[in-house]
């Protein structure tokens, strides 16, 4: 970063720093705030660590969506969503194998812990809850504030790892158009918007494998902020689609998180973090070609050789990024097979080829991708590629 942009972004980031504590500050002296509430993130962990992450917030008050929402509707909740009031200095107490820990809020209302047990839990689930209570904040709330946190924890047995986008590649979001992007982002809510037709049923089939056994655990990474989560989260569940940790991107000039932490230094990272986290474990790469995903996953198959099974990255209908998608898939030929699909069932087919999942599958994907044009016939967002 040039000396002139870092000086640009300190000193915005020192602005917004202020504000939001003068803000604060008096909402709190005028007994302003609302209710809290504790947002925790599904994260994931191993038999040896666990990964937890969440936020304080006052609770806007943001309903569960319907199909009946109007425009206004999902305009409210959407600047619910990002006029956040976070509550910096709050503590939390976990409970976790009869011990006590504490972790304290940031200025941003975060709070993460790394819980390290005396001796290896035991697996019984592929998800694990934990407890989470609110103990201490800067402002009035109500005793007994409490939150379960989910912590995906894979199996010893797993096949492999998914690892997936979400924007234009599970749902249409036009991300390379800025406004078609925020018309879709911003007029709909989580169940309005529509996934392509066959994931739910294409995810499915990778989540059982070749073993039966429905344990090949999910990660979607997204550059969406943390502010989307409840939505996201709720689309997932909505449509059917496997659950995993969603980890999306910090929102603010803080630590230069805005300007500075791009689509690809982000999801670069957290792809790294899973794969370091489970060295053992390959993994199938899912993305799209609107953005930077066929090069991040170049750099992850150059990084990390021989760790992932396969990728496949939906085409946009752009030619250009069409043309990049194609130049990295002949790159990395000798390692993985790169695959531009326009719809889920011809992915479904060559992971059917590949011995990813059952060839049986198939018929359901193609059902599945029947009813979803079906139900989407005549909306407004029906998909282009389908």
């Amino acid at each position: 970063m040039s000396d002139w942009k870092k000086l640009f972004v300190d000193a915005s980031s020192n602005v917004e720093e202020k504000f939001d504590s003068l803000f604060f500050n008096l909402r709190k002296r005028l007994k302003l705030n609302d209710p809290l509430q504790i947002v925790t993130y599904r994260s994931y962990g191993t038999l040896n660590r666990l990964y937890i992450k969440g936020r304080v917030l006052e609770d806007k008050g943001i309903d569960s969506a319907t199909d009946k929402d109007t425009i206004v509707n999902n305009l409210v909740n959407m600047y619910h969503r990002f006029q956040s009031d976070e509550i910096p200095g709050a503590s939390l107490k976990v409970n976790f194998q009869e011990q006590e820990h504490t972790v304290i809020t940031d200025e941003e209302g975060y709070f993460m812990l790394n819980l390290a047990p005396d001796s290896p839990i035991e697996w019984t689930d592929m998800w694990h809850e934990i407890d989470v209570e609110l103990t201490e904040a800067p402002v009035s709330f109500t005793e007994g504030l409490k939150c379960t946190a989910e912590v995906l924890v894979p199996p010893l047995d797993a096949e492999y790892g998914i690892i997936s986008d979400i924007d234009d590649t599970i749902v249409q979001t036009s991300a390379t158009d800025v406004l078609a992007m925020s018309r879709k982002v911003f007029l709909h809510n989580a169940k309005t918007r529509l996934p392509f037709a066959g994931v739910s049923e294409f995810y499915k089939a990778l989540q059982l494998g070749r073993n039966g056994k429905r344990n090949n655990p999910f990660f979607y990474v997204s550059s969406s902020p943390w502010n989307m989560y409840d939505l996201l989260k709720d689309f997932l569940d909505l449509n059917q689609i496997p659950e995993g940790p969603l980890l999306l991107r910090d929102f603010g000039l803080q630590d230069n998180k805005f300007i500075s932490s791009g689509h690809m230094g982000h999801k670069f990272k957290e792809i790294e973090n899973i794969l370091l986290t489970y060295p053992l474990l390959n993994f199938v790469l899912i993305g799209d070609s609107g953005q930077e995903d066929p090069k991040i996953y170049r750099e992850v198959v150059k990084k990390y050789p021989g760790r992932i099974l396969a990728i496949y990255i939906r085409d946009v209908q752009l030619a250009e990024r069409e043309k990049i998608a194609m130049d990295i898939s002949t790159e990395l030929k000798e390692h993985v097979e790169l695959v531009i699909v326009d719809n889920t069932v011809e992915a479904a087919e060559h992971a059917a080829r590949t011995g990813l999942i059952y060839t049986e599958a198939i018929p359901e994907i193609e059902a599945d991708k029947k009813q979803d044009k079906g139900e989407t016939a005549g909306k407004e967002e029906t998909t282009v590629m389908e």
